[in-house]
């Protein structure tokens, strides 16, 4: 079976920030008291034309190019979102056709802030297959539109952004230690009601009243939330790296999601990891949900961080509750 490889990185943000001091003039808030809570200075946000798909084929577009490889080269495409376009068709099949790469098949894939690992560990397993040879894993989020701008509690924490990386089989003149390791993911429902957008499912369909209500809002329990990231953070990372008889020392790197500064800090700190060898970059753009992991990985090639050999460990906690991490050896 062949070793799979992270090949390509491509990420995309829209135009308009909005900053803490913007937000000031929207609820009642202060820049000081977003920034202590949660890390976070600016979040991008798409206009009203732009839509999830959008925000993903920009992305993908920039991975093949760094590639060298066209559309029609893709054998899959994973959407990993929780703000399609519509319940249906699925946000791949809308990427595929604005690529025009007419050879894959693909898929949404929901998981919530562990979407994108969940996706990128489905697309390496398919390559591992030997079945396909480029799989395109895109996290994408326009977080905005589920947002309630009345609600302080959620609203300082989200931005819109969108983030693709490659799946391809090791070459053969690749040095075999690069690439995919191993994968540790868990779920847990018994959280669900701790972060979730009531209405516009089966359940609570949409009315007049589930608009009144505003239901179609993120519901959060911050509180819940923030015990459960920290605790389940580090101990799916300890894991991951007992099962592969990783220490934390040899990691070079833990690109964490960006849901909150405190639980990445209170992660690395129990883990053990120093501080430059975690990658945070939430005070630019807030959660992205899909989209955070896509783009703290471009941050750190550009900044020197995460270079080709090095021991990265990805880690994620959203709602449902899933989590997640996943161990690679940088190929490129």
């Amino acid at each position: 079976m062949p070793k799979v490889k992270i090949s390509a990185l491509g990420c995309y943000v829209p135009e308009r920030v909005l900053t803490n001091f913007d937000l000031e003039k929207m609820v009642e808030t202060s820049n000081q008291w977003i920034l202590e809570r949660t890390g976070i200075s600016e979040r991008h946000i798409a206009d009203s034309a732009t839509a999830t798909s959008d925000l993903a084929v920009a992305a993908a577009r920039q991975a093949l190019d760094s590639r060298g490889i066209a559309p029609t080269d893709l054998d899959v495409i994973l959407v990993c979102t929780v703000t399609p376009d519509m319940f249906f068709p699925s946000t791949a099949c809308l990427v595929q056709n604005q690529l025009g790469a007419k050879r894959a098949w693909g898929f949404d894939l929901i998981a919530a802030c562990s979407g994108f690992l969940f996706g990128l560990t489905t697309g390496a397993h398919l390559v591992a297959a030997g079945t396909h040879k480029k799989v395109l894993v895109i996290g994408s989020d326009t977080m905005s539109r589920i947002i309630d701008y009345k609600d302080r509690n959620t609203c300082i924490l989200f931005g819109d952004g969108a983030g693709a990386m490659l799946l391809e089989p090791l070459a053969a003149d690749d040095d075999p230690q690069l690439g995919f390791i191993d994968f540790l993911g868990e779920i847990d429902g018994s959280g669900g009601d701790y972060l979730k957008m009531p209405a516009g499912g089966s359940r609570l369909p949409a009315s007049s009243e589930t608009v009144a209500q505003r239901l179609h809002y993120v519901h959060q329990d911050g509180q819940q939330v923030f015990k459960y990231a920290v605790r389940k953070m580090y101990e799916v990372c300890k894991g991951l790296l007992d099962r592969n008889g990783v220490t934390v020392k040899d990691v070079d790197v833990l690109i964490p999601h960006q849901a909150n500064r405190r639980i990445i800090t209170a992660t690395a700190e129990r883990l053990g990891l120093a501080c430059d060898k975690v990658v945070i970059n939430i005070e630019r753009y807030g959660n992205t949900t899909g989209g955070t992991i896509p783009l703290a990985t471009r941050d750190a090639i550009k900044s020197g961080r995460l270079k080709k050999g090095d021991l990265v460990l990805f880690a994620a906690v959203g709602a449902g509750y899933t989590v997640g991490a996943s161990l690679w050896r940088w190929a490129f």
